[in-house]
């Protein structure tokens, strides 16, 4: 049962909100409102008193905490014992950081907390046996979790700062309500999300909204951010944070796009069950191996962090042997790189990372669609596919450079707009691969400013020099004297490239500009 309390963890933002749905997080069962179990608060504060272990003061009713750690049955303050007597981590649970000495005589022990308040001018109050109030800063999760999940849980979640007075508060009331020792079995006690450095916060100006963070990345990219993370270390928000979890998606992504390439080969009954030998027995071994290691990370306190880098592992390996194969001329074995593909998409669905029902990989498209597309499309696209490499193999043979340019114009833009990428390969059938559109154009403007970042790194006086069947002399800068055949350049000649020359030396200055300023 996924329980929340709108008070503690969505703070009025309702869950079905297009900033959370964005997440693809799956909606709670229950979802509760302290406003709306105040009846329930009362009563479940009447019977902590009438079992002994609250008292009734000046129209506020507090937790006896002397009473109920005396109880052999009881003990407080069971996760942070050593935070006993911390009066300022106590006035920060009860949200009163300038307790008065009335205040503090209604106690019978300063490390008392209360369970219902007596209300102050202006403040919302509610009736009560005592009189008007509002329920204490603890008292509306026992008594909505106690309302919905009875006198115990297996699993209680929540910040690592909570743990006291907030999480230990929680304990000793629900113990003392159903009078037991065992009202959460676990706690779970994340830890902090920062930003730079800092833990989040709106006063430090470094506060970050669903929104603002599914504008830049997308839902799939942050959760696995999350996941290569320990849910229980702090966890810095940040641009490199994002970008290995971006990193980790594309590697993984194209692993699955070069199986699926692999399974569409044709091939009959027989050809599906080759015989093994040295190289798919090691990547067997090692298919088991880390799967092991996985299930051994995820038993080890949830370690997602290890299981992550664990699949990593395993694709690395199959890639290892893919590449082998095909270096070789040989065929990967469908049935050992499918059983590793199908096992890794399991394993990210089981995450979270994954939705829909396909075998394997990512779904393009949306749910339920990357299937039906992958196999309506596929077979025109491998037609296409088959006839560029063959206009490709004659415009080689006869060294007509337009119709390879045009080629590479159908690779490189055209195709890429459809969400098709083709990868050629010398001496093998060239791959095609269905990718996100948006990934694609994002590969594709990376491209170009990694081509622009090299061609700005050469100094100018580099840039002729390499050209040897062009020129054959240059001067002390480097630039351009005599042709291929030793004839002095024409003035004209001589005037294109310098132009290009000092363009090149702008491009050259920007990039030790840049380098200076650390970027």
């Amino acid at each position: 049962l996924y329980f929340l309390s709108v008070l503690n963890v969505l703070q009025f933002l309702s869950v079905c909100s297009p900033c959370v749905c964005g997440l693809q997080v799956l909606p709670p069962d229950v979802l509760t409102r302290v406003s709306e179990y105040v009846p329930e608060i009362v009563e479940f504060v009447e019977k902590i008193v009438s079992n002994g272990y609250g008292y009734e003061s000046n129209g506020s009713v507090y937790f006896n905490t002397s009473k109920f750690d005396a109880c052999p049955q009881h003990s407080y303050a069971k996760l942070v014992p050593e935070a006993v007597g911390d009066q300022k981590a106590l006035q920060e649970g009860e949200g009163d950081l300038s307790i008065s000495a009335e205040r503090l005589s209604e106690k019978k022990s300063q490390n008392d907390f209360a369970l219902w308040k007596a209300s102050k001018p202006g403040e919302p109050s509610w009736d009560s046996p005592w009189g008007k109030g509002r329920p204490g800063w603890h008292i509306e999760c026992s008594a909505m979790a106690g309302s919905i999940l009875g006198e115990s849980m297996d699993i209680h979640g929540g910040g690592f700062d909570l743990r006291f007075p907030h999480h230990d508060n929680e304990l000793a009331q629900s113990e003392a309500y159903f009078e037991n020792d065992h009202w959460v079995r676990y706690f779970l006690h994340t830890g902090h999300l920062t930003i730079a450095g800092c833990k989040m916060s709106k006063s430090l100006k470094n506060f970050i909204t669903i929104k603002d963070a599914l504008a830049k990345n997308t839902a799939r990219q942050l959760r696995l951010a999350f996941l290569m993370h320990s849910w229980k270390d702090t966890l810095d928000y940040s641009s490199n944070t994002m970008e290995s979890a971006v990193q980790y998606e594309k590697f993984m992504n194209e692993f699955f796009l070069n199986v699926k390439d692999i399974l569409r080969a044709p091939t009959d009954i027989t050809g599906q069950f080759e015989k093994w030998e040295a190289a798919e027995v090691e990547l067997n071994k090692g298919f088991y191996d880390r799967k092991s290691a996985v299930h051994e990370a995820l038993c080890d306190n949830v370690d997602t962090r290890t299981a992550m880098e664990e699949m990593r592992v395993l694709v690395n390996q199959s890639n290892t042997y893919i590449a082998s194969r095909k270096n070789a001329k040989l065929r990967p074995n469908r049935m050992l790189v499918e059983s590793i593909a199908v096992y890794l998409t399991n394993m990210l669905k089981i995450f979270g990372a994954i939705e829909g029902s396909d075998a394997i990989g990512f779904p393009m498209g949306g749910q339920g669609q990357s299937t039906d597309l992958e196999s309506t499309v596929m077979p025109y696209l491998s037609v296409l596919s088959d006839f560029r490499e063959n206009v490709r193999k004659i415009a080689r043979e006869q060294k007509v450079t337009e119709l390879l340019q045009l080629c590479d114009v159908v690779r490189d833009n055209t195709l890429p707009e459809l969400g098709v990428r083709l990868e050629d390969h010398e001496g093998l059938p060239t791959v095609v691969k269905l990718v996100d559109k948006e990934i694609l154009l994002k590969e594709r403007e990376e491209k170009k400013k990694m081509a622009k970042l090299e061609k700005m790194k050469i100094p100018p006086s580099e840039m002729f020099r390499a050209e040897t069947d062009k020129y054959s002399k240059f001067d002390e800068q480097g630039f351009p004297t005599h042709d291929a055949e030793g004839k002095e350049l024409s003035k004209g000649h001589s005037k294109k490239l310098r132009k290009l020359y000092e363009a090149q030396e702008k491009l050259y200055t920007e990039y030790l500009e840049m380098n200076q300023n650390g970027n």
